[in-house]
């Protein structure tokens, strides 16, 4: 027997009719921008809560103390919730299942041939920066939502939205914020993605900054210094020679391979005739599942260590000084038994709305997601959007959403709900503990 408690064409027709409304509102999103660095995100808060709120939702602000924030090198956060409770008690408002999608993106770069900001559509593809990351579901999980209240009716659990302002930062000010401080506490929850496959399992992600110091000199001397650069090309060289290593550690999950280092920043020196004296780098470094990521970090230290010690300075100039600050530990995502309802009725929409059968996979990036799973809530990740990151350009220039997408995407998710929150539900209706 079928646990959808409504007929699911009867939610698609509800999307098709209020479709030009969806994009109209992931239109607005698009318009304000959210870059960050410099994390300046209040105002895009206050704009989604006062759409959310023209559609007679009731919706809560929780801005973070603004010197935690500044101390995270951002400038200011408010997180947004939307709680919509359908039992009439306690206990038949639960399952609580969280959607959770961010705000804040990274700066839109060089390249452009459509406005980042300006949400246009051409081809059916909607241009903007977080048009596929991951502001359209903030659209996504919206009429989903109204679609399952003006169409299924639900009569018990909870759905609440989380929208979030943190991710490229780490996310700990944003789920991390709202978890910390026991504002939620759901059941199940599912995160912005793509629409042609369910991740249940990502990447964990370790940034380290190193800094190189040595000992200026004027470049007609060089002799009376140390080169900090050079030192720092010593210590690049040893960790770049890391990945080929990696490439023996293979996971065991669907759609992630192996570790691998990254150097994604490095500045230093002081003028062109300058020998530098100080030179700092920042790597990143992806940790697949099965790895132990203090072990890891501890690795990566005496690497460094080692190389340092290694570097002959020129004529017997000054040892290089090195440090290691560790900016971000994300714990990758395990699957969790209990997200397989979730994952189930996903899989069984997408293969009903788009014809074809869609995995449960990994994926190596990392994402917010994980913060709820550590507290021990199941979750996946899945929203609109095409088959690879590469050809939605995310974080590249024309980012783009293809409409379609978002319409199917939508309808998935809205089907999906009414199925976890109908009366013959696979989920346990008992609350967390």
């Amino acid at each position: 027997m079928s646990t959808a408690y409504t007929d699911p064409t009867a939610l698609d027709a509800w999307i098709d009719a209020h479709f030009d409304e969806e994009v109209r509102f992931l239109q607005a999103l698009l318009r304000v921008p959210t870059d960050t660095p410099p994390g300046d995100n209040a105002r895009h808060a206050e704009v989604t809560a006062t759409l959310l709120e023209a559609m007679g939702w009731s919706v809560e602000r929780h801005p973070v103390p603004a010197d935690i924030v500044h101390a995270a090198g951002l400038a200011s956060i408010t997180n947004l919730i939307v709680r919509r409770r359908y039992g009439s008690d306690a206990a038949t408002q639960r399952p609580v299942i969280a959607l959770n999608a961010h705000g804040d993106v990274v700066p839109p770069g060089e390249g452009w041939t459509h406005d980042p900001y300006g949400g246009e559509i051409v081809d059916g593809k909607l241009y903007g920066r977080a048009a596929a990351v991951s502001k359209s579901d903030f659209a996504t999980y919206v009429f989903a939502v109204r679609a399952l209240e003006a169409v299924a009716r639900p009569r018990q659990g909870a759905v609440e939205l989380h929208f979030t302002y943190d991710e490229e930062f780490g996310g700990e000010l944003g789920p991390g914020w709202l978890l910390r401080q026991g504002l939620t506490q759901p059941d199940l929850m599912m995160a912005a993605g793509f629409t042609y496959q369910v991740v249940t399992a990502h990447n964990g992600c370790l940034q380290l900054e190193v800094t190189i110091e040595g000992e200026m000199a004027h470049a007609a001397i060089p002799d009376s210094g140390t080169d900090a650069l050079q030192g720092a090309v010593h210590i690049l060289n040893a960790l770049y020679r890391l990945n080929a290593d990696y490439l023996a550690i293979r996971s065991g999950v669907g759609g992630i391979t192996h570790p691998y280092l990254n150097v994604g920043r490095i500045e230093g020196g002081t003028n062109t005739n300058v020998v530098p004296g100080k030179v700092t780098f920042k790597l990143d470094r992806r940790l697949i599942p099965e790895e132990d990521p203090t072990a890891v970090e501890a690795a990566l230290r005496r690497t460094i260590g080692e190389a340092a010690a290694t570097y002959a300075p020129v004529r017997g100039g000054r040892a290089l000084k090195v440090s290691v600050r560790r900016l971000l530990l994300a714990h990758a995502m395990r699957p969790l038994p209990g997200a397989q309802p979730l994952v189930r009725a996903l899989q069984r929409h997408a293969h009903a709305v788009l014809g074809e059968a869609i995995p449960a996979v990994g994926t190596p990036l990392y994402t917010d997601v994980r913060l709820y799973v550590e507290r021990g809530v199941p979750g996946v990740i899945y929203g609109a959007g095409p088959r690879t990151v590469r050809e939605s350009n995310a974080k590249r220039a024309d980012e783009h959403l293809v409409l379609e997408d978002l319409r199917r995407a939508t309808k998935i998710v809205a089907r999906a709900l009414a199925d976890l929150l109908g009366p013959t539900s696979p989920l346990q209706q008992t609350p967390r503990e």
